[in-house]
């Protein structure tokens, strides 16, 4: 019987994903402060969870709290360790209005926290607060893209546990956006170049310090307009682009320097997960045996 995982357009979910994308980074820069530092920035990202992604324990002067932008009740949740709720929806919202409600929020539980509100990976970014172009939340949108990561995430983690050396968790990566699930061969790697927009160089090359493949999920941008997984090796072995991957709808894209399968070949199959495997371990068996 088909497994039913539900179809994505970036063209009609654009604006919604432009605004969860701000909402998120907000909260990853939260994390960003409350938490020390882990190799790769691994301890800003977000985590999946059933109704949609949370920041996890964060500390504070009283304790712990959390933060869970719940994409099936469509609010934005704040718990503490003191057994203290708060909550506001999302529908509506600009960023500078999130921003707003939820420092409001934060400050009436005593929690103080100072950000750096410059969204970051972003082309002409605008500061968080004065952020009212950003405006849109449409709930099938948002509905669809939750239940779409948490269809891919069991795969994912599948993937992950198959592999016996340094492994990152599945993560959401605010910065771009994306789910991903990273592999590292425990050998230096050259130093990243670093150059993505609005990031200091330092973070990329800390993130790439290690040979390192990754894998993830992307909900489409301007430079591939489309939902889709995609998998590519830092640094990129001889060979590795011009090599021959399952299934035959991957393709290599240069001016990613990624191997790329449309998301909506997966979902449209017969077996999603199983379409979603044969290209996971495809690019990684071949990026493996090149490098």
């Amino acid at each position: 019987m088909k497994q039913q995982w539900p179809s994505l357009s970036y063209q009609e979910g654009k604006p919604t994903y432009d605004t969860l994308h701000m909402w998120t980074q907000i909260l990853g820069k939260i994390k960003l402060v409350q938490l020390p530092w882990k190799n790769h920035s691994w301890h800003v990202t977000l985590n999946l969870i059933p109704t949609g992604l949370t920041t996890s324990l964060l500390p504070y002067q009283k304790g712990q709290f959390q933060l869970d932008l719940d994409l099936i009740e469509h609010q934005l949740k704040i718990t503490t360790s003191l057994g203290e709720h708060r909550n506001f929806g999302l529908e509506g919202l600009s960023v500078s209005r999130f921003y707003q409600k939820l420092f409001a929020l934060l400050k009436e539980l005593e929690i103080e926290i100072k950000i750096w509100n410059q969204p970051v990976e972003v082309e002409d970014p605008i500061a968080f607060p004065e952020d009212h172009l950003h405006n849109t939340y449409k709930i099938e949108e948002a509905r669809a893209l939750q239940k779409a990561m948490l269809a891919m995430s069991a795969v994912l983690n599948e993937y992950r546990c198959g592999f016996k050396g340094k492994s990152s968790e599945v993560q959401f990566f605010w910065g771009s956006f994306d789910l991903a699930v990273s592999r590292f061969s425990g050998r230096k790697a050259p130093e990243h170049p670093g150059g993505f927009p609005n990031l200091a160089d330092w973070v990329a090359v800390e993130a790439y310090s290690h040979e390192v493949m990754s894998v993830g999920f992307w909900p489409g941008s301007e430079a591939l307009p489309e939902a889709a997984f995609y998998a590519y090796l830092y640094p990129e072995p001889e060979g590795y682009k011009e090599a021959e991957i399952n299934p035959a709808e991957a393709y290599y894209h240069p001016e990613l320097s990624e191997f790329v399968l449309p998301y909506k070949v997966v979902q449209r199959s017969e077996v999603p997960r199983e379409k979603l495997r044969e290209f996971l371990n495809s690019t990684y068996r071949t990026g493996a045996e090149l490098a």
